[in-house]
């Protein structure tokens, strides 16, 4: 499937650094975690993500984001620890903001963001796939935030999406008894949606991917902030906004383009407008 991708012109991309490859497939674009030997994070991965996605928001030919890992065994292992081995509180209170500004970043992206878990996400490489829309995980992956193990914690939205997807109960089996689970026991408590073959993550993710191309990218845009807005308040508050942001949507050129095309039978040629 890699030959079949399209690379962005370098020019494009210019902070996109060897451990972070960033390439096109139709509206699509693959971000591959390129870290050996796990795929660590390091603030200058970090930095990137947050200005790759900074750029995909204002790239109005790509609707969606897969992110996988590179090498056939992990997804990301998390942090480097060798940042915080000397205990230097500085360091560890600016990686915590690198961290915090990379994922949320990516949960706010505009599109519709999946994660291809192909191996080991932990800690910090599960954050990252938590911070995504959709995660899809190989039968072989393994999941944990294993921090307090080392005497540290989640920083980067692992104690608050985790039980937001698992509940309460699972979210401290994962972090106060430091419990690591397979993709099957990942499936059935709902923090990935689905369980493919080993090698078939990517595939799986980019087919997924194409079908967000069928979708209005504007009508998108208004949807995803009322499901996560879910998070924070209660369902009945978005009430006014969902009905405001409908009628927000007869601004768009994609709206007329969209209905004019079910009427017409064909399919819509969207512009992101």
């Amino acid at each position: 499937m890699s030959q079949e991708l399209e690379k962005y012109n370098p020019q494009q991309l210019t902070h996109v650094t060897d451990k972070l490859v960033l390439a096109k497939h139709g509206h699509t674009a693959l971000l591959t975690l390129n870290n050996p030997a796990a795929n660590t994070w390091d603030a200058e991965m970090l930095m990137g993500i947050k200005q790759i996605v900074e750029h995909l928001n204002q790239d109005d030919d790509i609707y969606a984001l897969v992110v996988t890992g590179q090498g056939e065994k992990f997804f990301s292992a998390g942090a480097d620890l060798k940042l915080f081995a000397g205990g230097d509180k500085a360091k560890a209170r600016e990686m915590a903001r690198r961290f915090g500004e990379a994922f949320e970043s990516l949960a706010n992206y505009r599109g519709v963001s999946i994660a291809a878990i192909n191996g080991y996400a932990m800690g910090g490489g599960l954050e990252c796939a938590l911070a995504c829309d959709i995660r899809i995980a190989e039968e072989q992956a393994q999941m944990a935030l294993p921090e307090a193990t080392v005497g540290l914690l989640p920083c980067a939205g692992g104690t608050q999406k985790l039980p937001w997807l698992v509940g309460e109960g699972w979210a401290k089996r994962m972090m106060l008894c430091g419990e690591r689970i397979t993709a099957k026991t990942a499936e059935k408590i709902g923090l990935v949606e689905e369980v493919v073959s080993k090698g078939e993550a990517l595939r799986t993710a980019l087919v997924l991917a194409e079908k967000v191309a069928n979708q209005s990218p504007v009508a998108v845009r208004k949807i995803k902030p009322l499901i996560q807005g879910a998070r924070t308040q209660a369902p009945d508050h978005w009430l006014p906004s969902e009905r405001e942001l409908f009628v927000d949507l007869f601004d768009a050129e994609d709206t007329t383009e969209g209905v004019n095309a079910f009427l017409e039978k064909r399919k819509a040629n969207w512009k992101n407008r």
